[in-house]
């Protein structure tokens, strides 16, 4: 069950809401009725949203939240109780992609997809619940997590030996990343990457930089660190994922 969910740019706020706090927020849902809703292409997921580990977590209860280009990999819990079929649990969802302009009319809003919206229904009810179309529901930020599953590294397809970019995923802990940086083997320093977009970051290389790549990670909010030891390996290629050893 993927449980996709869109936010407005805004969200990128909702982490003023401490942990064990919910505040209000709307909701609405996009695509089928039992669907993972949109690609992922705001964060850079592409079509790994409808996929282990997200389709994993929502057999589990839990979401893939789906919308907002900034803050991409946070994970939140909504939940909704104005509403007879709601059954008041949270459900747990992961920012995947980025609204459309009109989810910019509210200052919080998470465009969930079918699966997710339904999620927060009673048994039996989930259609029931969708047909409201729009809710008013509650969230709060949580840590994310994906038991036994590592940080992965997906090359962009435009990467070659002078430039080198990738989408990061499945963080535990913030989800989200403050700082990427890159060590090469022929080099003796951490090379800072920049974000490009969503959660793909880049960096410009020198001809005489070579692979392996390590890649440093620092979170958000905890400002932890964690390093992918040789995670790029001689030989990567554009297209490819790279799964580390790691995670928060």
């Amino acid at each position: 069950m993927n449980l996709c969910s869109c936010s407005n740019l805004k969200l990128l706020n909702v982490s003023a809401s401490p942990l064990g706090s919910f505040s209000p927020a709307v909701a609405t849902w996009y695509g089928s009725a039992h669907g993972a809703g949109s690609g992922g292409g705001a964060c850079g997921y592409g079509p790994g949203v409808g996929q282990p580990p997200y389709s994993a977590m929502v057999s589990a209860g839990n979401a893939n939240l789906f919308k907002s280009g900034k803050g991409c990999g946070s994970c939140y819990q909504v939940k909704c109780t104005q509403n007879a079929a709601c059954s008041r649990n949270p459900v747990t969802v992961t920012i995947t992609d980025e609204c459309p302009g009109s989810c910019n009319d509210e200052l919080f809003h998470f465009d969930l997809s079918g699966k997710a919206f339904g999620a927060m229904a009673k048994p039996g009810q989930d259609g029931k619940l969708r047909s409201a179309g729009k809710l008013n529901i509650q969230y709060q930020k949580v840590p994310c997590n994906y038991p036994g599953v590592k940080v992965a590294f997906r090359v962009g397809s435009g990467s070659n030996p002078n430039f080198f970019a990738c989408a990061i995923e499945y963080e535990d802990g913030d989800g989200d990343l403050a700082l990427v940086e890159l060590h090469a083997a022929s080099s003796n320093q951490w090379l800072p990457m920049q974000q490009s977009w969503g959660a793909t970051w880049k960096i410009n290389l020198s001809p005489a930089t070579k692979a392996p790549f390590s890649i440093r990670l620092t979170t958000v909010e905890s400002r932890k660190s964690i390093v992918a030891n040789n995670v790029i390996p001689t030989g990567w290629s554009p297209g490819q994922t790279y799964r580390s050893v790691v995670n928060f």
